[in-house]
Parts: structure tokens; sequence; C-alpha cells
């Protein structure tokens, strides 16, 4: 279906943990066909979707436990996209916790957690040196896809991490081929491709713009200091 004008005006703003709910629901509708996800979380065996709702559960609170940049778009108060951010300084903490590990484990299984471990390591052994922030999980709502939702939530991302100047710009990773096109139109260029079991992985990075003196991060309406 060829892409058209959005059907409303959406707004991006910075989430907080009251949005954990709402956020971990949307992206396990984002998340749970995608071929990466489908491999992590062995998709052919009986309780797929319960393995993937609880990896994004786990991944979403200890990102918001962490109190770590979570952008939102949304259209009438109603949250349609998310990105969570991972600082440069912060990007290895949430695999790194022992508390994730073991709810990991509970939930998804041993050989899945293991499988989720060394995807996120060949992702980050990708990046070239240099602090990078990271997009752990990024989605819009299936339901509003391809309405030109994605740039939008993508250019508050840019913005926002090419205001912070220890920052050389944003790495993502898919293993959807029909998001190539899509991410390289956004200035990405690929910097690596690792196989995950079958399905190969395309890690992307978009360069921070140059910041003016008088610039910074734009001002999205948030109730906390995220900075």
């Amino acid at each position: 279906m060829p892409a058209t004008q959005p059907a409303a005006p959406a707004t991006t703003r910075f989430l907080d943990s009251g949005y954990a709910r709402e956020a971990r629901s949307l992206l396990y509708q984002a998340y749970r066909h995608e071929p990466t996800f489908a491999y992590l979380f062995e998709a052919e065996r009986p309780g797929y979707d319960h393995r993937v709702r609880a990896t994004v559960r786990e991944l979403v609170n200890q990102h918001f436990s962490e109190d770590l940049p979570a952008i939102g778009l949304l259209v009438e108060d109603r949250l349609i996209g998310v990105a969570l951010i991972a600082p440069p300084q912060r990007r290895l903490e949430i695999t790194e916790s022992w508390v994730w590990r073991m709810r990991m484990l509970l939930t998804t299984g041993l050989r899945c957690t293991q499988r989720y471990l060394d995807y996120h390591a060949a992702v980050l052994a990708c990046l070239p040196p240099g602090p990078f922030h990271v997009l752990p999980l990024i989605g819009i709502h299936p339901r509003c896809q391809g309405l030109h939702y994605g740039e939008q939530m993508l250019e508050a991302v840019h913005a926002w991490c090419a205001g912070d100047s220890a920052s050389q710009g944003v790495v993502l990773d898919t293993g959807n081929t029909r998001y190539l096109e899509f991410y390289r139109r956004q200035g990405y260029q690929e910097i690596g491709e690792v196989a995950i079991g079958p399905i190969r992985e395309h890690v992307f990075l978009h360069a921070n713009a140059p910041v003016a003196a008088h610039d910074g991060a734009p001002d999205f309406p948030t109730g906390e200091n995220l900075r």
C-alpha cells in the first residue's frame, strides 16, 4: 500500500514510567512478527507470544527503572510510537543486570535468553570506535505504519541525540529486509551485518549533524528531566 500523509497530527514527548504499560503493549505488537524475534524466541515452538511479551516487558521495565530516555509519539493522547534510547555510557547496563537476566531465564528460558545475549553482543561489536546512542527497541503500532509516523519518530530521536555533545550518532539494527531502504532514506549508513541464526541482521548508523552553539536538544514536553 502506498504511503499517505498521516491521518492525524502527532506530537512527541519524553515518556516516564507512567507510560510503561502502553509502551509494552505497543512494542509487543510491533515486534511479535519480526524475523529476528521469531528466531531468538523460537516462533515454531508453543508459547512464542508469551516469550516475546515477557521479553518486551522486561526490557521496557528495566529501561524505565534505569531512568533511561524514551521518546513517544502520540495522536490525541494515544501512544502510537515508542523509541527506547540507551545513551553511550549506559548501553550495556540492561543486559549486564543480573535481575534482568534472572527474569529473562524464568520467563523465556535459558536458550532464548542466551540467544538474545549473543545477538545483543554481536550488534554492539559492529559499532565503530566512539560514543553512540543505541536504540534497543523502536516501533510504530502496526495500525499506524505506512503513514509517515516512522519518519517523525526518527526525526525526534535524531534531534534529541544530536544535542548530546558526548555522542557521535545513533545506532539501530534490523533483520527485516523491508525496512532497509526506509532507514537509508532517513540518512542511515549500514556499518555491519551479522548472522543471527538464519537471519542477516543489518546494523545502521545515523551520524549526528553538527549542532550550532545556540542550538540543543529539542524541548519535548516532560514531567521530569531525563538528561
